[in-house]
């Protein structure tokens, strides 16, 4: 049995791989079909998708979107698979997202600049990386490229990991909102890698319960950094709500040291049974959509 990825980055976000790059690599690792979900965007997808057919039919193309949404003042982030990114309501609404995106990074420069003395703008990172959705591993390469800290880790370790100082949480967008979105364009969306948010097993329960009542479909229970035994509470969670089983590495390039297209550290195997039944649950939303 082949492997998947149903979660990937390029360039059009944080990744440091290009569209094609990408495409190009999940077929050297002989995946079965690569989602690409950058953050916040679906900027890259049409490239992706017209690629992949043109070089690599054997190898289906999944179009996603990863949405960073807050909740209780930390980062929750909802995958989206299989989106129609065309649908005019959903891109009407994503903009309102990259608006927020745009609002909190404005405010995390002048926060890094008045308080931290770090010389920062807002405009300086989007002439630094054009044509991306600015996310904090932009912060952090910028930083160390002009040599206002040492390395990328102690951006988030001094600056602006979730507990910093000059850290800004996103306002405004809820799990559910992005949820919503998703189902409006069509798409599949998937809780992504609830081990990372550090939450009581009962708190994560009570959000998942939240969530599944908003619509979510399906939790990533395989993800790079999982151990065996997260691998089986999360799967035994989403067994026990009803939810679909996603997973995929989180690949960013070297943006995530050590993390690999399709084996993330080296273990991970999301096989490709997973995929039919992530694929029929979009037809379904699509055809409700539709009617």
């Amino acid at each position: 049995m082949k492997r998947v990825d149903l979660h990937t980055h390029s360039t059009c976000s944080d990744g440091t791989y290009s569209v094609k790059e990408l495409i190009d690599y999940a077929h050297e690792k002989e995946l079965a079909a690569i989602a690409l979900t950058d953050h916040d965007t679906v900027s890259g997808l049409d490239e992706a998708s017209k690629y992949c057919k043109a070089n690599y039919p054997e190898m289906e193309f999944v179009p996603g979107i990863e949405f960073s949404t807050v909740n209780e003042g930390k980062d929750i982030h909802i995958v989206g698979l299989y989106i129609d990114y065309h649908n005019e309501a959903f891109n009407a609404s994503l903009e309102k997202f990259r608006n927020s995106r745009t609002e909190r990074n404005i405010k995390m420069c002048e926060k890094l600049k008045n308080e931290a003395g770090i010389d920062i703008t807002y405009d300086a990172l989007l002439k630094a990386f054009p044509g991306t959705s600015i996310t904090r591993a932009h912060y952090a390469k910028y930083m160390v490229d002009m040599g206002f800290v040492n390395s990328r880790q102690e951006v988030f370790d001094r600056f602006i990991g979730d507990h910093c100082p000059y850290f800004v949480p996103r306002e405004n967008i809820f799990p559910e909102q992005a949820i919503e979105q998703i189902l409006l364009a069509g798409g599949v969306p998937i809780l992504a890698h609830p081990v990372l948010y550090h939450m009581s097993d009962e708190k994560l329960e009570k959000l998942v319960v939240r969530l599944k009542n908003a619509g979510l479909m399906g939790i990533e229970a395989i993800y790079s950094t999982y151990e065996a035994y997260e691998e089986r509470q999360i799967k035994e969670l989403a067994g026990k709500y009803d939810l679909l089983i996603s997973g995929g590495s989180d690949f960013h390039g070297a943006n995530k040291k050590g993390i690999d297209l399709g084996v993330g550290y080296g273990k991970l195997f999301v096989p490709e049974e997973v995929l039919p039944l992530i694929k029929a649950a979009a037809s379904y939303c699509l055809d409700i959509n539709v009617h």
